[in-house]
């Protein structure tokens, strides 16, 4: 988090108008903080410190207390992401079929691990236990501008050569 930042920074509505009607819908809703996360996370790419203050003002639930949601399940992030999400399972299937493999390509191509992003902004990588494509094990997803594109039976070579025609396109 960041050093010289308060948890009670001031909020803009106008700043936040793309999470308003899931705030209408959910503000008011008995435990609905982890979908309004989740639809705050789908909107802004992350779960920046503004947009916990924004849905504490309007939901009431204490900025600690978000932050503590936030930090605890893995699928939030705290941090921008680039441009493309590079999802590397590590299931079982993947592990078996050479998903290091495929971690050190991509690490080595890119160089970023697990959790960070390319200094361009263009990249980043995270590992997740399962994407449910085992019969493609190893498999990657990469969500981006284009949408989900998911890479299937993966191979040192093919995973950086999806990855550069992925780079090629702006």
């Amino acid at each position: 988090m960041c050093e010289n930042c308060s948890l009670t920074a001031a909020v803009n509505d106008a700043d936040f108008k793309e999470l308003a009607p899931v705030l209408e819908k959910y503000g008011n809703v008995k435990g609905s903080l982890i979908s309004i996360l989740q639809q705050a996370q789908d909107i802004y790419g992350y779960l920046s410190l503004p947009a916990i203050n924004y849905i504490s003002a309007k939901t009431g639930v204490s900025p600690a207390k978000i932050y503590g949601v936030a930090t605890f399940y893995t699928q939030f992030r705290l941090e921008p992401i680039g441009e493309y999400l590079i999802m590397l399972c590590k299931g079982t299937a993947c592990h078996v079929n050479g998903a290091a493999l495929i971690e050190e390509a991509i690490t080595d191509h890119l160089g970023i691990s697990d959790g960070e992003t390319t200094g361009d902004n263009k990249f980043t990588l995270n590992n997740v236990a399962c994407l449910g494509c085992c019969s493609l094990a190893p498999v990657m997803m990469v969500k981006g501008p284009e949408g989900d594109e998911t890479f299937g039976n993966l191979t040192k070579e093919s995973v950086v050569k999806a990855l550069e025609r992925i780079n090629a396109r702006n």
